[in-house]
């Protein structure tokens, strides 16, 4: 046992059933709880049905349709096409035979399920979660360590409440001082893979630490978690504080007194004083500015004062042939400012960047305006729940006055599984997490940023800084 241990060291030993090595590094994890949807799922049922096992604990997992589902404003049970139709139905069948809770498509708290699973107090500081998506690294924003798992691991998982895992390096993640004005957690979290790479991080667990993420809102940190796959993570902790344990005060259900136990253990959920990780990168806040991505990897991202990068410069054959090809698919010039980059699309969605907190940051920017001609503005709230709360705030009607549709909740245009799709050619400023080629659609074009500054590309009609709309 390790004398001074890292948080993530100490998930890892408090959930461990049992080693596989002498090094202690391949593991049986005990895992607290899941959550499934009908897109990643099917594969794992028909294993369990096949060779007849239940599910261990079905009142630790929960189902929740995000993905296939349409947003449009009358919403309907039936899907957009006959495949995720035969989805939706095998996952409600699924969920019925093996007692697995469900928030179908017309639940009052259906959503994008890492946005569900936090706002209804099922992720706890010091749980593990795994699920089939990669982006349950969201989790660690409460101090609890979340990763994605494949197909054949969920079906392992649903069987036995264990997975295979292997231990990962640490990687402590310091951003100092203070963000700027009109800066965003999605711009440290853009700013932070850019600096190590979309391969950065990977075998690596990150611990975020430092005076910007002690001040930033617990929304916030679940950005930075959630994105920080996109560097290779397989996991993100930020350890737990006030924000969280105020965000979770009326979610869990506990009784006083279990609540009192329940924050003191959680207190002792951080890194040792002296624990060595393997790795430290720091950032500066203040030199941390809006940041736009220009081509087809979350690491192609600058600055919005940037200009589109020459590949000619690059001194790697392969990294140049990378950015050539980068910069032919999103149809750039190099040398162009960013600011010069015309949209057609502007969309707000996904389980980076939908909670509430992002809708009234983008709300802020578009109160009283209006988005270019032309250009075709969605929002998707993150979840029924936050649809409802925007609507209590009058927010529905800020993005409606300013051109926006304002849809139901769902995974929708992050990657494009339902009928929300961009056409071949059509540029999207986009709050969502990736910008590969086809993610939004065949041919589209991705443009990664915050909130706020898909905002100011509506109303600009242009990649445009959103520090120059404040008001």
């Amino acid at each position: 046992m390790r004398q001074s241990r890292t948080l993530y060291d100490k998930l890892v030993d408090d959930h461990r059933v049992r080693s596989f090595d002498a090094a202690d590094s391949a593991l049986l994890l005990y895992v607290d709880r899941t959550v499934l949807n009908e897109y990643t799922s099917p594969q794992a049922f028909t294993g369990l049905r096949e060779a007849g096992r239940s599910v261990w604990r079905p009142e630790a997992a929960l189902g929740v349709v995000d993905h296939v589902n349409p947003t449009a404003a009358r919403r309907v049970r039936a899907m957009p096409d006959p495949g995720g139709q035969k989805q939706t139905d095998y996952f409600h069948e699924n969920c019925r035979d093996f007692g697995i809770e469900l928030y179908d498509i017309l639940h009052p708290l259906q959503g994008i399920e890492h946005v569900v699973m936090t706002e209804t107090g099922r992720v706890l500081p010091g749980m593990v979660i795994a699920a089939g998506d990669s982006h349950t690294t969201t989790y660690g924003a409460l101090g609890a360590l979340g990763f994605g798992i494949g197909t054949s691991d969920i079906e392992h998982y649903l069987a036995t409440q264990t997975v295979t895992y292997s231990r990962l390096q640490t990687l402590r993640v310091e951003v100092t001082g203070a963000l700027g004005p009109g800066v965003a957690p999605k711009d440290v979290v853009m700013a932070l893979i850019r600096e190590i790479g979309a391969a950065g991080a990977t075998g690596f667990a990150i611990e975020f630490c430092g005076a910007v993420i002690e001040a930033m809102s617990v929304e916030g940190r679940m950005t930075i978690c959630n994105m920080a796959v996109e560097c290779g993570a397989r996991g993100a902790l930020v350890a737990p504080d006030d924000k969280v344990f105020a965000y979770l005060k009326d979610k869990t259900g506990l009784t006083a007194e279990a609540w009192r136990d329940a924050v003191a253990v959680w207190r002792t959920l951080r890194s040792d004083p002296d624990a060595l990780f393997d790795r430290t990168v720091i950032l500066d806040g203040a030199r941390i500015e809006p940041m736009v991505t220009w081509g087809t990897s979350p690491d192609q991202a600058l600055p919005i004062g940037a200009v589109v990068p020459d590949p000619e410069a690059e001194p790697d054959d392969a990294v140049r042939r990378d950015l050539k090809r980068a910069l032919d698919y999103m149809g750039l010039t190099a040398g162009m400012p960013l600011e010069a980059v015309a949209i057609d699309r502007a969309f707000i969605g996904s389980c980076t960047n939908a909670r509430i907190e992002d809708l009234r940051e983008a709300a802020d920017v578009l109160r009283g305006r209006r988005i270019a001609e032309g250009v075709r503005g969605m929002v998707v709230p993150g979840s029924s729940a936050v649809k409802r709360q925007a609507e209590s705030e009058g927010l529905d009607k800020i993005f409606s006055e300013a051109g926006f549709e304002w849809r139901q909740s769902g995974c929708s245009m992050c990657l494009a599984m339902n009928d929300d799709v961009l056409a071949p050619g059509e540029r999207c400023a986009s709050s969502t997490n990736r910008n590969f080629e086809g993610r939004q659609g065949l041919g589209g074009r991705t443009h990664l940023m915050s909130p706020a500054m898909v905002a100011a590309a509506a109303i600009a009609g242009r990649l445009t800084d959103s520090r120059r709309l404040d008001r």
